[in-house]
This record gives C-alpha cells, sequence and structure tokens, in this order.
C-alpha cells in the first residue's frame, strides 16, 4: 500500500480585469479619502457626473467673463448699448481691434508698461534673492524676528500701505529725491515684496548646507555660493517668483494711478482707465483695449500653469 501526499489547494486566479480592479482598490485603501475606494468604485457613475457638473460649472463662471469681452468688442455700439444684451453678435466688426489699436494708441503704453515689467522683474529678483539668501543662509541676528515683520506686513491691506509708500516716493528719505513719473515708482515698491522672500527663503532652507560648506572649504565666498550653487538649484522657484512679478506689475491699477500722473509715462490700464472716460472712444474699442492687454496675462499663464505648481511645491518636501 502506497501512501500518496494530499495535493495542495488550487490557486484560483481571478480573471485579469478583476485582478487589475483588486489591486487598484488595495493601492488605495491606504489613503484617506473624504469618499472610500470601495464606496467610490460602487457609486462611479455618480462620482463622474457630479465631477463633470463642477467642472462644467467653474468654467462658465470663470470663462463667461473672458468670452463676453472677447464678444463685446466685435458688436456695434448701437447693439453693444441694447437694454437686453445679445449673446452672440448680429454683425461681426474684428477692425475694432485695429481701430482701438490705432487710435487708443496701444503700442505705446503697450511698450510703457512691457518696460516697467521688465525693470521690476529685474530690480525685485535682485533684492528678494539677496533678501531670502541672507535669511535662510547668513543667519543674520534677530533673523526671525525680521522674517516676522516681513510676514506681518502680509496682513496689512493695500490700501493702508498706499498713503506711507506715496509720501515715500514723492520725498525719498535722505537722499530727498522725487521719483513721480519714472520708473522708479514703480520698481522700489514692488520689490519690497514679503511673499516672495517667503517662498525663496523656503526653498533655500532646503539646499544642504553640507554642500555650502563644502564648496566654502575649497575657497568659495558667499556671493559665489549663491551664484555657482544656490542660484542654479533654485531654477523652479525662481521662474514661480518671475512670473508673479511680471504678473503683479502688468495687472496692477491704483499704484500706478497715483504715481504716474503724466499721461505719456502711464501704463497700459491706467491709460485705457483714463482714455474710457472720454466722450471721443466708443465702448466698443474700449472693451478691444481691454482684450489686448488681457492676453499677454492669459498666454503666460497657460504656458507655464505646469511650473507654478512644480515651482511652488518643488521646496516643500524634503528628499
Amino acid at each position: 500500500m502506497t501512501l500518496t501526499a494530499p495535493r495542495p489547494p488550487a490557486v484560483v486566479t481571478p480573471p485579469p480585469a478583476r485582478a487589475r480592479k483588486l489591486s487598484k482598490i488595495r493601492a488605495t485603501a491606504t489613503t484617506r479619502t473624504l469618499i472610500s475606494a470601495v464606496d467610490l468604485q460602487r457609486h462611479r457613475y455618480a462620482y463622474f457626473c457630479i465631477l463633470g457638473l463642477t467642472l462644467v460649472v467653474f468654467a462658465l463662471v470663470f470663462l463667461f467673463p473672458v468670452y463676453w469681452m472677447v464678444t463685446g468688442a466685435v458688436k456695434s455700439p448701437a447693439e453693444f448699448a441694447e437694454a437686453v444684451p445679445t449673446w452672440f453678435p448680429q454683425s461681426w466688426h474684428p477692425e475694432t481691434y485695429a481701430t482701438a489699436w490705432t487710435n487708443m494708441r496701444i503700442a505705446k503704453y503697450f511698450t510703457n508698461t512691457v518696460l516697467y515689467a521688465l525693470g521690476g522683474w529685474l530690480f525685485c529678483l535682485v533684492v528678494d534673492v539677496l533678501a531670502a539668501y541672507t535669511l535662510s543662509k547668513l543667519k543674520p541676528v534677530f533673523g526671525r524676528m525680521i522674517l516676522g515683520l516681513m510676514l506681518a506686513s502680509l496682513l496689512l491691506p493695500a490700501a493702508a500701505l498706499l498713503v506711507p509708500a506715496y509720501l515715500t516716493v514723492v520725498d525719498v528719505p535722505l537722499v530727498g529725491w522725487n521719483l513721480l513719473n519714472t520708473p522708479w515708482a514703480l520698481w522700489l515698491p514692488a520689490a519690497a515684496n514679503a511673499f516672495n522672500v517667503y517662498v525663496l527663503k523656503r526653498f533655500f532652507d532646503q539646499i544642504p548646507d553640507d554642500l555650502l560648506d563644502a564648496a566654502s572649504i575649497d575657497g568659495a565666498g558667499r556671493l559665489r555660493l549663491l551664484r555657482s550653487i544656490v542660484l542654479p538649484l533654485s531654477r523652479p522657484v525662481l521662474g514661480v517668483v518671475s512670473i508673479f512679478i511680471i504678473i503683479g506689475i502688468w495687472k496692477d491699477f491704483l499704484w500706478p494711478l497715483v504715481v504716474l500722473q503724466n499721461p505719456e509715462s502711464q501704463t497700459l490700464s491706467v491709460a485705457l482707465a483714463r482714455l474710457a472716460n472720454t466722450s471721443q472712444v466708443p465702448p466698443t474699442e474700449f472693451i478691444a483695449g481691454l482684450t489686448i492687454a488681457s492676453i499677454p496675462m492669459i498666454v503666460i499663464f497657460l504656458i507655464f500653469q505646469r511650473s507654478i505648481i512644480g515651482g511652488l511645491s518643488a521646496g516643500s518636501v524634503k528628499g
């Protein structure tokens, strides 16, 4: 009589589709979410319906003003002034954009704005990088208190700082210069940006000190460390801060309105508002000017939207 070993139980392999589904559920089971993975899989049709409806509503809320601005410029002045607005232009007048570009001298004010934005970007980036590098790596006395005072300035509304900033620009302390109607009236206040300093400092904090110490042993000075090590490693956050600076200067209206009183030196937003108060500019041409003024910032955001998110989160995780 021969004894045979018992056979091991057969392993039932689920179908490939079901196996993938189970592995997906197990992978997301450890993630804490508002709705569990099992409930999400069970009610996935309701989930996608709600998600699609939410996306459509938010898209309409944000894109409808842009659509209204673009189509409002191609309407006739009579149609634009009707009490009951029309959703689609009854007659198309795309030549309004060319007329607005010529009559409102948009090219002149567009050039002024580009000059202010580029100069402000360079000056603000230099000041903010040096301030963040000093607070992060040089560890000055009362550095934390200085950073706290900088961040406390973010709690103040911009209107509360308008009068002190104007008095400073009219009569610069110690030198007594009057900076009205000059680019410095925009560049100097823009350089004092606590948010940019904080973002840069948080990124600089993630750079290992051992790397800087090794370069210091080889004879690199403080500025050489900043130029050769810190700045090349900080390209993502420098790109994000640069976008914030340019957009902030481009869309600013109140401060340029106060300090740029000469019409020849005004920015595009201030010039459009001034020309809108005159009876010589039809409303459709004014809307066309607003559309032209908003195109550069929309293009910049669409191109660099991934860089903005990636640059802000680059220094938030320690590797």
